[in-house]
């Protein structure tokens, strides 16, 4: 039903502006139609709940930082059978993001163009939305800095929203690899990161805690970038990795160039990322010996894709895009075809 009939109605408007009727509605339906979502959605069963980096989760499908920057659906979400939820990417300040339109559907490539910018309400507004939650669920903070803080002075956003979310979720995200805020991928540079993710170990240790820490990384890496990020895993002692970002590649496009070059930058997300992202995940756990767990997102749009990313080597996976294009049904089916697996 969804996408023969929800979805094209959907897709006759602007994506933005029916992200947030769509967030609305859930929000404001959610005491009528929990119960009908639970039931037609969540597959409940022990076998396939997974320890992770010392968390357990009760499935291992995700929805991906960006769906809910500010911690608003975390309890209504639960009722579309996930497992887990990250929200972000927050940042200190609260910022409105890159001016619009800055969100673009290639319906033809099952895919999605956004330069958001990181808009938000800023770390403490999503600490206060936590602090209400009443689901269970495993919970991420994704965390970034403000565009405009320059990248000589990133690490104190990076720490201010790491102490600002600490008490409310469960494992933290180092977001430094979107290509949608200006100059953010410059601080994938090794000595930057190797520096920040020791403080943010250290912060966490001193806390007590125990949250573990992930970085997440891009699709387009080389190998010889790869191979510097398990050493800096090796060397900081984080818990893992989220495999993979946005790209700012535009390969394997069906869409009409004219209409890839009228939409200018952004980050693609979607089908044409699917097999790149599979492939660092695979690097990265064969050439690590799987010495860390690996979040698998980019391009799942089926439960084989989502089996695909397993295989690779991936510990747990997050929708997306897929979950825009193929409706919430995937959720179930991905579920289901781990237990037939």
């Amino acid at each position: 039903m969804y996408k023969l009939i929800i979805r094209p109605i959907l897709f006759l408007f602007d994506p933005e502006k029916i992200h947030h009727f769509t967030f609305k509605f859930i929000k404001l339906s959610a005491p009528l139609t929990g119960w009908i979502n639970r039931s037609l959605f969540q597959v409940n069963d022990t076998r396939l709940e997974k320890e992770v980096f010392g968390l357990k989760f009760k499935n291992p499908v995700g929805i991906a930082a960006g769906f809910d920057k500010n911690a608003i659906l975390v309890d209504e979400l639960e009722n579309y059978g996930f497992g887990f939820i990250e929200i972000g990417t927050v940042t200190p300040k609260p910022q409105i993001g890159n001016p619009k339109k800055r969100l673009f559907r290639l319906k033809q490539d099952r895919a999605l163009i956004n330069r958001m910018g990181f808009n938000n309400l800023g770390a403490d507004a999503a600490a206060q939305q936590l602090k209400r939650r009443k689901t269970k669920l495993i919970i991420g903070g994704n965390i970034g800095k403000n565009t405009a803080t320059p990248n000589t002075e990133a690490k104190p956003d990076y720490v201010y929203n790491f102490k600002a979310l600490y008490d409310h979720v469960d494992y933290f995200v180092v977001n430094v690899s979107c290509p949608n805020v200006k100059d953010l991928t410059k601080l994938q540079d090794v000595d930057f990161l190797e520096d920040l993710l020791t403080t943010l170990k250290a912060i966490d240790l001193e806390k007590g805690k125990n949250r573990p820490i992930l970085l997440k990384i891009a699709p387009d890496l080389n190998r010889q970038q790869l191979d510097d990020i398990i050493e800096l895993i090796a060397k900081t002692k984080i818990e893992g990795v989220i495999a993979a970002n946005t790209s700012s590649g535009r390969a394997n496009l069906t869409t009409n160039k004219d209409e890839i070059e009228a939409i200018g930058n952004g980050g693609l997300s979607g089908q044409p990322i699917k097999d790149n992202a599979t492939e660092v995940i695979r690097y990265l756990a064969e050439k690590s010996n799987k010495a860390f767990p690996i979040i698998g997102v980019g391009g799942i749009h089926s439960a084989a894709d989502a089996l695909e990313k397993l295989e690779a080597g991936a510990d747990l996976i997050q929708v997306y895009t897929g979950f825009i294009y193929e409706g919430p049904k995937l959720v179930k089916d991905i579920n289901k075809a781990i237990l037939n697996a």
